[in-house]
């Protein structure tokens, strides 16, 4: 059964949507996470059931998230239906730490690919649905600029920011 809530942040309200899953803490698998005007955003679908305390607990890790107290999550995930290439990709921006930049070339090296393989990982980078919760947000370009971000790049500068990356251009 799908569910969603959302849920008020610095961001703008999110949208959480999760399946029922019995080995979750509170009943659910975090399937998406998405921000107000996000390219690809999730949208309720008709037979969603709202249900607001099944994601009390992810609610809960965002508002400490955003005042600064929590600088990793623990949340259950759904088995999401991207390609391997992608949950690769996925995997690995789950290795980034908080504060901490990389580049779309590192994490391309992380998932063995090179070269033209940048672009393909930019692009299941831009795919991530669980922004925010999985760090796509804390890759930057060789250079240091920012570069894509489903969000829009202010936000993108708001969560380093709030990480206290070091400042991108």
């Amino acid at each position: 059964m799908t569910m969603y809530a959302t849920a008020d942040s610095p961001l703008g309200e999110l949208l959480l949507v999760g399946e029922e899953a019995a080995d979750a803490a509170g009943g659910v698998a975090l399937a998406s996470l998405s921000l107000p005007g996000q390219k690809g955003a999730a949208v309720v679908r008709e037979g969603w059931i709202h249900a607001p305390d099944a994601f009390a607990g992810i609610a809960a890790q965002l508002h400490e998230y955003f005042a600064g107290r929590l600088t990793r999550f623990d949340i259950a995930y759904t088995e999401v239906a991207g390609t391997d290439f992608q949950r690769r990709v996925w995997a690995a921006l789950d290795g980034v730490p908080y504060g901490e930049t990389v580049s779309y070339g590192q994490i391309a090296e992380r998932v063995g690919t090179s070269g033209a393989g940048v672009r393909a990982v930019g692009t299941a980078i831009g795919r991530n649905p669980l922004l925010v919760v999985r760090p796509c947000h804390r890759v930057i370009g060789a250079d240091g600029a920012l570069r894509g971000y489903a969000g829009g790049p202010e936000r993108k500068r708001r969560l380093l920011g709030l990480e206290g990356a070091q400042a991108v251009r």
